[in-house]
This record gives structure tokens, C-alpha cells and sequence, in this order.
């Protein structure tokens, strides 16, 4: 396993080889590096492709270091990790695939820092994204629950149950979403510079309608998944099919 330092905080990651500038990969909520990415068919694809990419395990989750201070988890620390993997390897830029959260610190780092990563792939989110958080904060109260089984949320629940099966940790977890950060709003949304593709499931209730997020950023192009949710959506080969088009510059 290999890692670097970011802010005195230790983020794993696995760094493949191969053409082009890198692809940085990054995960959802609950998830991590090995199974959003690499048991769902993704580093194989890339490999296939002999295009150079890595893969992080976000703060909070995988093999990286996992905070329970909610201040560890703002929207500049999660971006200043990709910042920082993206030096440790050298690279003056980098294009970015996020998946749900990690799509949200795609659209944070593209914003932040356009020149380093000029094109972004925004998975899993759509729509909306500008709801407001609902009152309390219940998916760390799910996170913190005792017993899964008394989560009646059925949402809640799959998150929960999942961030047990990979053996993450729950009370980071929790933290990480009282993270104070304000969310996104479409006004900051539309200054996005850099080229940007969003792309959801057509049955995914999380994200919603991803062609009206797209049709914020200027020239962002919109993909919808067939008979795809949250969780169907990442390993399906039009999701792989729209990015990898979207990286070689062909999608029409």
C-alpha cells in the first residue's frame, strides 16, 4: 500500500503507470479505492486502455487516515488530498472521475483549482445537489446507531449496512458529514471553467436530473444510465463508455 502526507493527515493510494497525464479516481461515501473503482471494473478498464491513473482512499474511509473531528473534513481539506496526490506523483495536471462525494470534491477541485484539473467527470449527482441538508443530520445518526436495524430510513440504512460490510469507520463517517461546509450553489456552480461531464442513473433518486446540473456549467455535456440507481450506475459499461469518450475528446 502506498501513501502520502497530506496536511499531517496519511492518504492511501494506488498509482498506475501508462499514457497521457493521470486520471485521478475518486470514491463515494462509505466506499473506498479498491471497491468503487477496482472490483467494479474500473482499473481494469483503465489498464486495458493503457491510460496512467490513480485512486485514493478519501480521508475517513479505506486505508487512509480517519479523523473524528468534523474540522478535518471541509471542503478544502478534501480537495487539498487530491491537490497533494497530485504532486506526490509529480504531475502538473490532472483530469478527475468522482463518484457521488467524490464528485462533489471533482466540482470543488475544478473550481479551486481549474488550471491543475481541466477536465472533471461528475458522477452519481445531478439535481440535487442544491437541495438543502435535511434538518438534524441523520445519516451520522445512522452512522452512530447502535444497531443498523433500528434505522428505519431505508437510504439510511443501505449506507449504513454498507460502511459496515467494507469495515469502515463509522463514527469518521459520521464526522465527515457534520462537516460545516456550505453546499454548492448554482450560482458558484455556473463559474465551473473547466470541461466538465455529469453523468447519473435514470432511476437515481440521490442525484436527480443530471442534464440540469450539466446545463449550469457552460459547455458540460449530460449522459443518463438506463434503468440505473445510485449504486447500479458505477459499474455499468455506458458509464465507463461516456468517460472514457469524454477523456479522448470524441463524446458527441
Amino acid at each position: 500500500m502506498a501513501q502520502f502526507d497530506s496536511g499531517g493527515v496519511a492518504i492511501a493510494y494506488d498509482h498506475f503507470p501508462g499514457e497521457g497525464r493521470p486520471v485521478i479516481l475518486i470514491h463515494g461515501f462509505t466506499s473506498n479505492r479498491n471497491e468503487n473503482w477496482r472490483r467494479l471494473g474500473w482499473y481494469g478498464a483503465f489498464e486495458r486502455k493503457r491510460m496512467q491513473f490513480a485512486a485514493l482512499d478519501c480521508r475517513g474511509h479505506g486505508e487512509s487516515a480517519k479523523p473524528h473531528d468534523p474540522s478535518a473534513y471541509t471542503r478544502e481539506a478534501m480537495v487539498g488530498d487530491i491537490v497533494r496526490l497530485l504532486d506526490h506523483l509529480s504531475a502538473e495536471r490532472a483530469d478527475l472521475v468522482g463518484y457521488s462525494m467524490g464528485a462533489r470534491i471533482a466540482l470543488a477541485a475544478g473550481l479551486a483549482h481549474p488550471k491543475r484539473f481541466p477536465l472533471v467527470t461528475l458522477g452519481g449527482i445531478g439535481s440535487k445537489l442544491f437541495e438543502p441538508r435535511p434538518p438534524g443530520n441523520p445519516m451520522a445518526e445512522a452512522m452512530e446507531a447502535a444497531d443498523p436495524d433500528t434505522i428505519s430510513n431505508d437510504m439510511l440504512r443501505s449506507f449504513r449496512r454498507f460502511a459496515d460490510e467494507q469495515g469502515e469507520d463509522r463514527l469518521a463517517l459520521a464526522a465527515l458529514t457534520r462537516s460545516s461546509d456550505p453546499s454548492f450553489t448554482r450560482d458558484e456552480v455556473a463559474t465551473l471553467s473547466v470541461s466538465a461531464l455529469v453523468v447519473a442513473g435514470n432511476r437515481d433518486d440521490l442525484a436527480g436530473n443530471p442534464q440540469e446540473l450539466a446545463s449550469l456549467i457552460p459547455g458540460a455535456r449530460a449522459v443518463s444510465l438506463p434503468g440505473c440507481d445510485h449504486f447500479s450506475a458505477i459499474p455499468h459499461a455506458l458509464f465507463k463508455a461516456a468517460v472514457f469518450d469524454f477523456l479522448d475528446g470524441v463524446l458527441e
